[in-house]
Parts: structure tokens; C-alpha cells; sequence
């Protein structure tokens, strides 16, 4: 029997370097990214209002390594070793669900695409991980082409699936993105 999947604790792809999520990140994830009204509009929390709210969340993301449920990484350029932003997988049984969050400054650039590229080869390639996924709300065709460029295929709409609280109080509909082997 296959030893059940876990993510590296460190990789680099061609451009970025990534590492397990540590609270220590709380500063960097806090000043790039968890405030910017703009960057957690798609998202499915507010932005933070303080820097024990960023380190209230990176607790239990963090712990989410020992559970073996889930994955957080935070990547860095590796040319200029600048924070860029946070990928997150989640371990559901045989498949992996992935979630993402970029700095402004990083949009557009490819980082996306890159890394979730990497990570989806990466878990496609586990002889006990058969799909992976990821959702974005219809109204965001950028996250869309994300998931297009890292070879996943649209399956479909799910109806009033997430509820991102910095568009509406009501849960929305979203695009589902799947590859499976």
C-alpha cells in the first residue's frame, strides 16, 4: 500500500521558492495581502483588521501539517526573495483542493499559473491522489484562467456554493475546475 499523500515542505519551480506556513509568516501575510480590500474580495473571509488575525489563522493553518489535511505554503520570488503570496491544498481522501491568494504587486505575472501547475503534477502523480480541483466565483475570470492554464477543465457551475462575504451575504455561484488521472 502507497504511503498516503503529503506535500513537500519546501520546492522551488521555475521562478518561486515555497516553504510550509509558519505563524512567523503572520507579518508578511499581514502587510502584502490580508488587508487589501481588492486582493480578498474573491475570498472567503473579510479583511483582517489586525495582526492577531492574521496569526489566529496561520495557527490553524499551520496545525493543518501535523493533521495531514491540508498543505499551506507561502511562496517568495526566487530572484528578488520577496513574499508573493500563499497556496493552500487540502487533502480530501483521494483528491486535493486547492485555494490560492496573491499580493497585488504579484498579479498577472504568472506566479499562479506556475505554481499551481507544479502542484497539480506533483499530486496527479501520487498513485493515491486520482483528482484535483479548485473553484473560483463566475464572476472572476481571472482565477478562471489560472486553473485553465495549470491544465484543469471546467466542469460546470455550482450553484450558491461559497459564500465570499466582501460581494454578498447570500452564497454565490462558482466555476468548478477539476484534472484527474
Amino acid at each position: 500500500m502507497s504511503a498516503n499523500y503529503r506535500l513537500q515542505e519546501e520546492f522551488e519551480t521555475a521562478r518561486y521558492y515555497l516553504r510550509r506556513v509558519k505563524v512567523d509568516d503572520a507579518q508578511p501575510i499581514f502587510d502584502s495581502y490580508a488587508t487589501d480590500a481588492e486582493v480578498t474580495r474573491f475570498l472567503g473571509w473579510k479583511p483582517h483588521q489586525s495582526l492577531a488575525d492574521t496569526s489566529a489563522f496561520l495557527e490553524i493553518a499551520a496545525a493543518e501539517w501535523d493533521l495531514g489535511s491540508g498543505f499551506p505554503v507561502v511562496a517568495f520570488d526566487r530572484k528578488s526573495g520577496g513574499f508573493v503570496g500563499m497556496f493552500h491544498p487540502k487533502l480530501i481522501g483521494h483528491r486535493v483542493s486547492y485555494g490560492y491568494v496573491l499580493q497585488r504587486s504579484a498579479w498577472g505575472k504568472g506566479c499562479a499559473t506556475e505554481v499551481m501547475r507544479w502542484l497539480v503534477e506533483q499530486a496527479l502523480a501520487h498513485p493515491m491522489i486520482y483528482r484535483v480541483e479548485a473553484f473560483c466565483d463566475v464572476d472572476h475570470p481571472a482565477s478562471a484562467r489560472v486553473m485553465e492554464n495549470a491544465g484543469m477543465e471546467r466542469e460546470g457551475i455550482l450553484r450558491r456554493y461559497f459564500h465570499h462575504p466582501n460581494i454578498s451575504e447570500a452564497p454565490r455561484d462558482c466555476f468548478i475546475y477539476s484534472k484527474v488521472h
